[in-house]
């Protein structure tokens, strides 16, 4: 008699089967991309039309023609590249101290033992419940005090370090290097400072990088403080920019959403660059016991 023929699935075909995305996925993931794009559509079509044209019922989902003209216009009315430049230096700053200083903060709560550690932690943490609009009055008679009003210092000194950096780096020194690999660089020889810069930092650089790519976006798009303490137009940051083309009463969209488009084009270039690497420093960081 012939065997039966056997009805068991290839191994392969298996294995086809179970990595198969089901249509109902790509379908939900384009949605919602869709959903997350529009915004910056929207921004870009009232960008190339006027107010009149942004606030009609059916709404125009088409682009209009005027963009040159109105970001002529924003070039024009206020010193919008000096101001593009003021941010980059002002959220390249911020981004790289709070990089290395919260991580260096993180490896000395993670690693260091010094007397009130937990408690001191556990205050640098509860400053977080704290709104920050709390801290606008105590911090600008601190910038008062050392004559910093309307200078770029008033707000990057006050960005260098924050409470979510030191926890963010804190965690992720503390999952990363194990005790045993400080005690074999402290019997080599190696000073604490080394064990940081040559072991700690290295370890956890793409976690630093999130970090800082994340408080660039932030300092970036920061408008209540610049705007409380810088006073002169060539000292302006790009949100401000944007808020000084309303001279008047009455919004031109058009001209606002033209000075806001050119301001997310730097972070649009930016994510493009950085994208991949931001995924796999979020991903290492989630997979790390």
């Amino acid at each position: 008699m012939k065997p039966a023929p056997s009805t068991a699935v290839p191994r392969r075909a298996r294995r086809r089967h179970a990595n198969r995305v089901p249509i109902a996925v790509y379908a939900l993931l384009t949605l919602m991309a869709l959903v997350s794009v529009f915004p910056l559509y929207w921004m870009f079509v009232v960008a190339t039309t006027d107010s009149a044209t942004a606030t009609t019922l059916p709404p125009h989902l088409s682009p209009g023609g005027n963009f040159l003209h109105l970001a002529k216009l924003v070039f024009t009315i206020v010193p919008f590249v000096h101001s593009l430049l003021n941010s980059l230096i002002i959220a390249t700053t911020v981004a790289v101290g709070q990089a290395v200083l919260c991580a260096l903060a993180g490896f000395a709560f993670a690693k260091l033992s010094f007397p009130g550690r937990n408690t001191l932690f556990l205050i640098v943490v509860l400053t977080m419940t704290v709104p920050a609009q709390l801290a606008v009055v105590p911090q600008y008679l601190i910038i008062s005090e050392f004559a910093w009003v309307d200078s770029l210092q008033a707000v990057i000194v006050p960005g260098l370090v924050s409470a979510f950096g030191i926890f963010w780096m804190r965690q992720h020194i503390g999952n990363s290097i194990d005790d045993e690999l400080m005690h074999a660089a402290r019997v080599d020889g190696a000073t604490t400072w080394q064990i940081f810069w040559r072991i700690a930092f290295p370890l956890v650089r793409p976690a630093a990088f999130v970090l800082g790519l994340f408080t660039f976006v932030y300092a970036w798009n920061d408008f209540l403080w610049p705007f409380i303490v810088l006073k002169s137009p060539e000292n302006y940051t790009v949100q401000i920019a944007i808020k000084a083309l309303q001279q008047n009463r009455d919004i031109d969209l058009g001209l606002a959403m033209s000075g806001s488009f050119l301001a997310t084009i730097p972070l649009l270039v930016l994510f493009v660059f950085v994208g991949r690497r931001l995924v796999q420093g979020i991903m290492e960081g989630a997979f790390k016991g």
